[in-house]
């Protein structure tokens, strides 16, 4: 019996450093070299193949000095206003929602634009504990080696945006015929409206509902790009020019 324990305990012992050791090497490696792939984008693919449907994956590598200051102002706008200030998690955020929760049944998150980097980058879709748990871990991972730049860099390169399309630069193609660094103000608000299900709303043919949330989001562009505390598109053109 004892045996078993200790070859059990040395499994475990040695997948735990493996885990770690990969995990780590990962988040450095990426924090230079573009994400060839996201498990997301393998999954899309897998299930497009069980319908028997044409595969389609387009996405296009673009460094953040190449996508349009707008949609940089757009997402922390519509996602996480806290973005530059946090360590990757919005506490005040996070107690707002569960505040909200207890007495809706349409539940509110409080991802910031890190954890969902940390999802998009290295783990699979879905809401349990053990999914949310590794989020944790990675989004700690990414805030302690990347920067603030390469994390918004590397969000706008693989977000999924509708059927088959990831990142900033095939969507700007794809719906707006144009690239990335030449999207406009009314552009990128779009984008951020749909971001949060891409599969239900489009860019391409925005419903009234994504409408309301682009003057929403296109609003608040305006009022962080004038006298609020925080002028985060200066911030974010100062980043790209480093």
């Amino acid at each position: 019996m004892s045996f078993i324990l200790k070859k059990c305990w040395r499994f475990i012992w040695k997948s735990t450093i493996c885990f770690f050791a990969i995990s780590i090497g990962s988040v450095i490696l990426f924090r230079f070299a573009p994400i060839p792939l996201t498990p997301l984008m393998l999954i899309r693919c897998i299930e497009q193949k069980i319908d028997s449907k044409e595969i389609k994956l387009k996405k296009e590598w673009v460094p953040l000095n190449e996508i349009s200051p707008n949609l940089q102002l757009a997402v922390v706008c519509s996602e996480d206003q806290n973005f530059i200030n946090h360590n990757g998690f919005d506490f005040e955020a996070i107690d707002r929602a569960l505040k909200y929760n207890e007495n809706h049944k349409k539940q509110r998150g409080a991802s910031t634009i890190s954890q969902q980097t940390a999802k998009n980058v290295f783990l699979w879709p879905g809401h349990s504990w053990i999914r949310k748990g590794f989020e944790v871990y990675f989004t700690f991972l990414i805030e302690t080696i990347w920067n603030k730049k390469r994390i918004m860099e590397v969000y706008l390169n693989v977000i999924e945006m509708g059927d088959g399309v990831y990142g900033t630069q095939a969507t700007a193609t794809s719906f707006f015929h144009k690239d990335a660094k030449n999207l406009t103000q009314t552009d990128a608000a779009l984008i951020a409206a749909v971001l949060p299900n891409p599969i239900k709303f489009s860019a391409a043919k925005p419903s009234s509902y994504t409408r309301s949330r682009q003057a929403w989001i296109l609003n608040q562009m305006r009022l962080w790009g004038g006298e609020l505390k925080y002028d985060l598109k200066e911030e974010m053109v100062k980043e790209n020019n480093k």
